[in-house]
């Protein structure tokens, strides 16, 4: 009966004036079956729906795109509900203050994975004990918070969205692109949004996007329904990683820059609000002091926009994230803010190099653009209304070479600039996009080389503790670790490799950066921007970034790229991926494959004195602050059990 009486209080609407109309509890539950974590002791978990009602005069909603198009209430404000998942110590006491949102990606949870080693990445609900995986966030009391902000995509278990407004008997141009990576001929695919006129859809081919459009005989599109086509691909001409890029008239787009005021709106009631509507408000105050934002990939782009549209201050002019951390997005933003945007597409290397995800600005700096003529960069808004959070950056080595990574520390014309003091960028030396805790070296048909099943979390976690120490404690956190052109550790692609290694040809692969014309259809290029990649030394591992224990002792090269396969258009990179290429074990045998590296047994005498420079290098790591003891302690073990670096388990 308690718990009935708390949800059906929780379901009261509050003030109009407030920043979330309405916040029902469906459900608040014990998490992880009772499991205690240190002085931080058992979790709650809450799911809940939030709200938000929108004032479209209001200066920080108006940057929404057509929200001044957007059904409104009685009241005048546009609507939309955001699914809310909150894990929170039971007692909030024993918590230490900190608010941790991890942007959904997808509509899924992908921090859990990242930084606790959790298993089923994306469908954690805490309900198992194993569910919190290590349980580094929880001992450290943090309060955890998701907020469905994708409202392109459904809600259900599992994936949190948004629903927001439909702008319905709308029309427009809409283009997509794909790269289908098989021989099957017809081939169906899903369009963003639906069609409004089959008679206007169009296709064409090519092997890469540099090259001409193609309508080649054979070539054919027609719609399955409102929303699926079926591809006809040419008998010939064409490999299976060909780009094939259709364009139509589609209907009905939502406001999806809502999804950004619902992140600010819920982060600012939880952090803000002292109403008993508030699940983590205690005798009247919020117990949150402060709030860190994290995303990963589309996540991490999505938090770059959503500081750069001005969405880190409240609507009472505060901050919302006194800590922002953007993971693996490179020099990208996102396609959201845009009527018939597409929160979920991801251009890639054979795809438009400047589409709506990858325009400037790139950097946090404010700086000219003489292709588009406009003075611009992330801070510019926060800075205007003092709101701006401190801001750390991490990337895989993988965002350099696929990402543009580059662009977040040159001008647009190729030069070193500095980052201002509350920013700070990180390359992940030798790491693909993101990899699970238990990846293995796997085959993917379409890529040229197995990959690189490195996990980022041992560093992620030292990172995240230097991030709560400088918003809270003002402790400065470690100086960047990123290839830069003054450091001579950022150069064109085809200086990076300064040895010829076999088994591992090397083609200067990476993805380009552009301006377009976007407002025709195909958009037209204007001009291009340098992209850099990570010089790297004669084992083929990067100089620069945060060089984990296995790149700073190596038994093996660890790229951040991976090329397609033959067959797959192998003139581009396979997205996601690096690889790994183990030293060969003695100088005989690296002498008779014409092997520069040296070999494991002229590195190292025996093993203990590969366990020695583990040893010392993790000490390094922890003493410089990119490491925690803990995961040293644990480095070191795997070493001595001949487990670290391993490409299986």
């Amino acid at each position: 009966m308690r718990l009935a009486a708390a949800l059906l209080a929780s379901a009261i609407a509050l003030p109009a004036a407030a920043q979330v109309t309405r916040f029902e509890i469906t459900e608040d539950v014990p998490a992880f079956e009772g499991r205690s974590f240190g002085q931080a002791g058992t979790y709650r978990r809450i799911t809940a729906r939030a709200t938000i009602a929108l004032d479209p005069a209001d200066p920080r909603n108006a940057v929404i795109a057509d929200i001044d198009r957007a059904p409104r209430n009685a009241e005048g404000r546009v609507e939309a509900v955001a699914d809310v998942v909150i894990l929170r110590p039971t007692d909030p006491a024993r918590g230490n203050g900190t608010l941790l949102l991890d942007v959904p990606n997808r509509g899924r949870k992908l921090m859990p994975v990242l930084f606790d080693d959790s298993p089923a990445p994306g469908s954690n609900n805490a309900t198992a004990a194993a569910d919190a995986g290590r349980g580094f966030l929880h001992g450290r009391g943090m309060t955890m918070l998701w907020v469905g902000w994708q409202a392109d995509i459904p809600s259900r278990p599992g994936q949190l969205a948004l629903q927001a407004p439909v702008l319905r008997g709308v029309t427009g141009p809409v283009r997509a692109e794909f790269v289908f990576d098989n021989t099957r001929n017809p081939v169906t695919a899903t369009l963003p949004y639906e069609i409004a006129d089959p008679a206007s859809l169009s296709i064409t081919v090519r092997q890469a996007w540099p090259d001409e459009r193609q309508q080649p005989p054979g070539l054919a599109v027609r719609a399955v329904d409102a929303e699926r086509i079926e591809v006809t691909r040419p008998a010939q001409g064409f490999d299976a990683g060909a780009l094939y890029e259709v364009t139509y008239t589609a209907r009905d787009p939502i406001v999806l820059g809502m999804g950004f005021a619902a992140t600010r709106d819920v982060v600012a009631f939880l952090r803000r609000d002292g109403s008993a509507q508030n699940p983590l408000a205690v005798n009247g105050r919020s117990t949150i002091h402060r709030a860190i934002g994290f995303g990963i990939s589309q996540s991490g782009r999505y938090l770059r926009d959503f500081l750069y549209l001005g969405f880190n201050e409240d609507l009472s002019g505060r901050v919302v994230f006194d800590g922002l951390m953007p993971h693996v997005a490179g020099a990208r933003r996102m396609p959201t803010n845009a009527r018939f945007g597409q929160t979920g597409r991801n251009a890639r290397h054979p795809q438009d190099p400047s589409w709506l995800a990858d325009a400037f600005p790139f950097t946090y700096a404010v700086m000219d653009d003489p292709l588009s003529g406009r003075r611009d960069g992330l801070l510019l808004r926060c800075r205007l209304s003092n709101t701006c959070p401190k801001v750390m950056q991490t990337d895989s080595e993988h965002e350099w070479w696929a990402s543009r990574a580059s662009l977040v520390v040159t001008d647009v014309a190729g030069n070193h600039i500095d980052l201002p003091q509350d920013v700070r960028i990180y390359m992940l030396a030798g790491t693909p996009h993101d990899e699970q805790p238990t990846a293995v070296q796997r085959r993917i048909q379409a890529a040229a080389f197995p990959t690189n099943p490195t996990h980022n979390g041992p560093p992620m976690r030292a990172l995240l503790a230097a991030m709560e120490a400088w918003i809270a404690e003002g402790v400065e956190p470690p100086a960047s670790r990123a290839p830069m052109r003054a450091h001579g550790t950022l150069v064109p692609a085809e200086q990076a490799m300064p040895v010829a290694i076999p088994g591992l040809p090397y083609r200067a692969l990476h993805t380009p950066a552009a301006f377009s014309d976007q407002t025709v259809m195909p958009p037209r290029q204007i001009g291009t921007y340098p992209v850099f990649v990570p010089r790297l030394d004669k084992d083929g591992n990067a100089i620069a970034g945060i060089r984990a224990v296995q790149i700073a002792v190596p038994r093996a090269t660890y790229t951040g790229w991976n090329p397609r396969a033959e067959g797959f258009g192998p003139a581009v990179l396979y997205p996601l991926q690096g690889t790994v290429l183990p030293f060969a074990p003695t100088r005989e045998a690296r002498l008779a494959a014409g092997d520069p590296r040296l070999s494991i047994a002229e590195r190292y005498a025996d093993d203990a004195a590969y366990v020695a420079a583990v040893r010392a290098a993790a000490a390094q790591m922890v003493a410089e602050r990119l490491l925690l003891e803990e995961d040293a302690a644990a480095l070191v073990a795997q070493a001595e059990a001949g487990r670290l670096g391993a490409l299986t388990r």
